[in-house]
């Protein structure tokens, strides 16, 4: 999938998610990958960038996002 198809997913999946907090959450992933972490897909991590490895493993669920507070005003 690409990118865009691959946001669009997780927007409709978590209403409450935006572009900002899912740029954080891939962010936070990607830092992971590169310290060590495995990927949760089978995949191979030295073929793919580790953005389009954590996005896709938000998007099929495999990542969780929580942490995100929202303030009403």
């Amino acid at each position: 999938m690409r990118t865009e198809e691959l946001t669009a997913k997780i927007l409709n999946d978590n209403p409450s998610l935006d572009n900002y907090k899912i740029a954080i959450a891939v962010a936070k992933r990607c830092d992971e990958l590169e310290n060590g972490a495995t990927s949760k897909l089978n995949i191979d991590p030295n073929k793919m960038k580790s953005a389009d490895i954590a996005l896709m493993e938000i998007a099929q669920g495999l990542i969780v996002i929580k942490g995100f507070v929202d303030i009403e005003k």
